[in-house]
């Protein structure tokens, strides 16, 4: 399942060198922040960091010219790295990567946003993510990926470097690599070749855990918009400061919404560009923070999606027949369920969905967890297909005519019985299909005590598709002391 098992690696041997125990079978929801090459302790990674801001100067400098497509694909489209499997991919780990609408928000933005790009008075530094904080259209994945591929080079060393030394000679492989570097002279991507891990065919790629991050970069959208006043209250000009305030004020209504206070904030960055920079300014100050934040969310990604998913597989394995099932779509995903169930409820599963003391948050956790522990199965396993009415968490198929649906439910749902109530039904008509199964997981008494009020008033607390598990962690005494 992970790269240290397969590649017959001890997992210490990989935490020494810093880098992340990636899953083989499915993306780990991690992502390369690039404020933390820049806040970096490392100097090499400091540089990578440079390299960015280097070669966003280059693309602002010719996006004064016409370019004929061939050029504007050379310079501003990118694949995903797919190889280090990282992301936000549900299946495997490939994603759409950096296509045509990337490419136009960063030519167009490129002579506006970054106007002062390499020259700012208020901040330290430049940073790339200036460009998802004016444009909704850019997220926080493309960013990563953006990075990644300017840093793939630095990465592909990395990995060699670790290869050469750790990894059995069976499992390497020379590998020419296309867009490694960027030659400034030629204006071209210059490609090398590498000696890599191999696996299914294809080269792996190892991460520094220091440049990675679960959820937002340090700078982002949300935080700025959460926390706009203060940035507004924190700029050294005072006649500036009153301007702005009068300006955003005016802009709100007398009973301002979250919907009408976010609008009044964008137009309000619009004028007044210069909030953006005072907000960057303000995480550039407390940049240690990012470190210790970003750790901590790899630490959980580690704990979670790692450590105890590799704990539950092996209850799995010891205590029930989870991977040897083979009947059809609905009877393997039923059985797979009640196996999971028994091994969370009864042999110390539960204890996955917990890191240090405090339960998984998040239905996209849970469905991830499912997915790890779902290998060694001749049935295709698609998480999140979307056919028209909204994606499905997963849809076990084998062939067109053999189709059964998994929906994964937190407890504390606060929308859980309009879900119930439709959800389903709607996702089996969109897949052609009648086989459906729920799962419900709940994680204290009021959770439980509030689901069964639901499932009773919608009378199906008795349905055969209904799968419900108790991840309570305070009713759980050893046998010792029942």
């Amino acid at each position: 399942m992970y790269f240290a098992e397969y590649f017959q690696v001890d997992p210490k041997v990989l935490k020494e060198y810093g880098a992340l125990n990636v899953s083989l079978i499915n993306d780990l929801p991690l992502f390369v922040d690039p404020f933390l090459l820049y806040t970096s302790k490392d100097a090499d990674i400091r540089e990578l960091h440079k390299s960015l801001l280097d070669y966003v100067v280059f693309l602002k400098k010719r996006s004064k010219h016409r370019l004929s497509s061939g050029l504007i694909k050379q310079y501003y489209h990118f694949p995903e790295v797919s190889q280090n499997w990282l992301g936000f991919s549900e299946t495997g780990n490939k994603g759409r990567g950096l296509g045509n609408k990337f490419a136009t928000e960063l030519r167009k933005n490129l002579p506006l946003i970054f106007k002062n790009f390499g020259r700012e008075r208020l901040t330290l530094e430049s940073h790339l993510e200036k460009l998802c904080l004016f444009n909704e259209g850019i997220g926080r994945d493309m960013i990563s990926d953006f990075t990644v591929n300017l840093i793939k080079g630095y990465l592909l060393r990395y990995t060699s470097e670790f290869t050469k030394s750790h990894i059995p000679q069976g499992y390497q492989i020379e590998m020419p690599v296309k867009k490694v570097r960027f030659d400034y002279e030629t204006e071209t991507w210059v490609p090398e070749t590498f000696t890599l891990p191999c696996f299914d065919g294809d080269y792996v790629l190892l991460t520094p855990k220091s440049i990675l991050t679960k959820d937002n970069t340090w700078i982002n959208r949300q935080d700025l918009y959460r926390d706009f006043p203060e940035v507004i209250e924190s700029m050294d000009n005072e006649q500036l400061r009153a301007r702005i305030n009068r300006y955003f004020t005016k802009l709100l209504p007398k009973h301002p919404t979250q919907k009408t206070t976010l609008r009044a904030i964008r137009t309000t960055i619009a004028k007044y560009p210069i909030c953006i920079d005072q907000y960057i300014s303000s995480k550039e100050q407390n940049s240690r923070t990012a470190i210790t934040k970003s750790s901590r969310r790899v630490q959980f990604v580690e704990a979670m999606h790692i450590d105890q998913i590799g704990t539950l597989k092996e209850a799995l394995s010891k205590h029930t027949e989870y991977f040897d099932i083979r009947p059809d779509s609905y009877s393997e995903a039923m059985s797979r369920l009640l196996h999971l169930k028994q091994v969370i409820e009864h042999n110390d599963g539960y204890k996955s969905f917990y890191f240090k003391g405090k339960r998984v948050k998040s239905e996209r956790d849970i469905q991830l967890a499912f997915k790890l522990v779902w290998y060694n199965t001749g049935f295709d396993v698609n998480a999140e297909p979307n056919n028209g009415r909204g994606p499905v968490d997963f849809k076990i198929s084998r062939g067109n005519r053999d189709k059964t649906l998994v929906e994964f439910k937190l407890a504390k749902n606060s929308h859980l019985k309009k879900n119930l109530k439709h959800q389903i039904g709607i996702y089996k008509k969109a897949n052609q299909t009648d086989k459906a199964i729920t799962v419900i997981i709940f994680f204290s008494k009021e959770e439980q005590v509030r689901m069964e009020s639901i499932l009773s008033e919608l009378k199906i607390e008795k349905a055969p598709n209904l799968v419900v598990i108790d991840a309570r962690k305070d009713n759980k005494k050893s046998a010792s002391t029942v």
